[in-house]
């Protein structure tokens, strides 16, 4: 029932746009001629966004910076019961979405969505965010060049997430 439900979704709510339009009396087809060309514009200057940041992931991925830098820490987290198996998540995810799901998968398989840091991994993924991709691509498509303080916000915030992930998860499972 809710796979039928959820395949109805994306053509009901094409119908309702529709509609919507022809109830305003809009000219639909070429609104929406214009919107895609108004993509095809902004589409340079989102793909030399992309680029970039998936270039500077890959550097920091392939370079093994992760690994010397857990190392040091490493005695540091056994002093405050923080497992280490959490912080290439934590690094990561304000860089990219994608490759924090496949480490959270990653813990899921290796100790369970339901150990102690299958639910720290969990917390960290739904209450932080993409900082470097949402401030790369949002503020690259409309050309902002000075972010300001939106960055530190941005990974402060982070940090406050996955310290409070490891605290809540600690206080409630462990």
């Amino acid at each position: 029932m809710i796979t039928y439900i959820s395949s109805l979704m994306l053509p009901c709510l094409v119908l309702f746009i529709v509609a919507y339009g022809l109830y305003k009396k809009v000219d639909i087809y070429n609104v929406f001629v214009d919107g895609a060309k108004e993509a095809f514009d902004m589409l340079p200057t989102l793909f030399t966004c992309i680029l970039g940041m998936i270039l500077g992931i890959n550097l920091f991925l392939e370079s093994n910076i992760l690994g010397y830098f857990l190392d040091a820490i490493n005695p540091v987290l056994k002093s405050f019961q923080i497992p280490a198996e959490i912080i290439p998540m934590a690094i990561m995810r304000p860089i990219s979405g994608g490759s924090t799901l496949a480490l959270l998968n990653n813990l899921f398989e290796t100790y369970g969505p339901d150990s102690y840091i299958g639910r720290i991994g969990s917390v960290i993924q739904g209450s932080t965010e993409t900082t470097f991709y949402v401030l790369t691509l949002y503020f690259g498509s409309v050309g902002i060049k000075k972010i300001r303080h939106a960055l530190w916000v941005g990974l402060l915030v982070d940090l406050i997430g996955i310290i409070s992930g490891i605290v809540i998860v600690g206080l409630f499972f462990n």
